[in-house]
């Protein structure tokens, strides 16, 4: 089931959305991925927004448990404010069909490493570095992730 419209879903099927965070991290021209065991894919790090959390927080929390690395948001925000606080405002948001009856509502973020990135391997036995353009074929990375690591190549400097 492909929706390329939301209001084409059913109403029957537009129960259990999650807000989610996937965050493309730029070093040195090459982004953060790992290979999710469960889906079989490359991806960025990323999850679930957990109950009274700050999408920005999320983001935070999401590469530092996948990855141990460090980061700060890069991206559009407010400074001349201090009250209310002000969030970076997401590069895309995306609807994700999961399954019958579930879709994530997924914030993409850009980041950047605070100081040297060192990778922790402690995630589950996934694979996860940085990994530039000319290392996606072989790693199968699919389109859609590719499309994000591009843009996130060319907006973080």
């Amino acid at each position: 089931m492909d929706f390329t419209n939301y209001s084409d879903v059913p109403m029957s099927d537009r129960t259990g959305r999650h807000f989610t965070v996937a965050v493309f991290v730029v070093h040195e021209g090459k982004v953060l991925l790992h290979h999710h065991r469960k889906l079989g894919m490359w991806l960025p790090p990323g999850g679930h927004i957990e109950e009274n959390e700050l999408p920005d927080d999320a983001a935070l929390r999401e590469v530092y448990e996948e990855a141990g690395v460090e980061v700060r948001l890069v991206g559009e925000r407010r400074d001349d404010i201090e009250e209310p606080r002000q969030l970076y405002r997401p590069a895309g948001v995306q609807l994700e069909y999961i399954a019958e009856g579930h879709y994530h509502i997924d914030l993409i973020y850009f980041a950047k490493p605070k100081g040297e990135p060192v990778i922790h391997e402690e995630n589950d036995g996934d694979q996860t570095g940085f990994y530039g353009p000319e290392e996606w074929d072989a790693l199968g990375v699919n389109d859609e992730v590719r499309g994000w690591c591009e843009r996130a190549l060319k907006e973080v400097f």
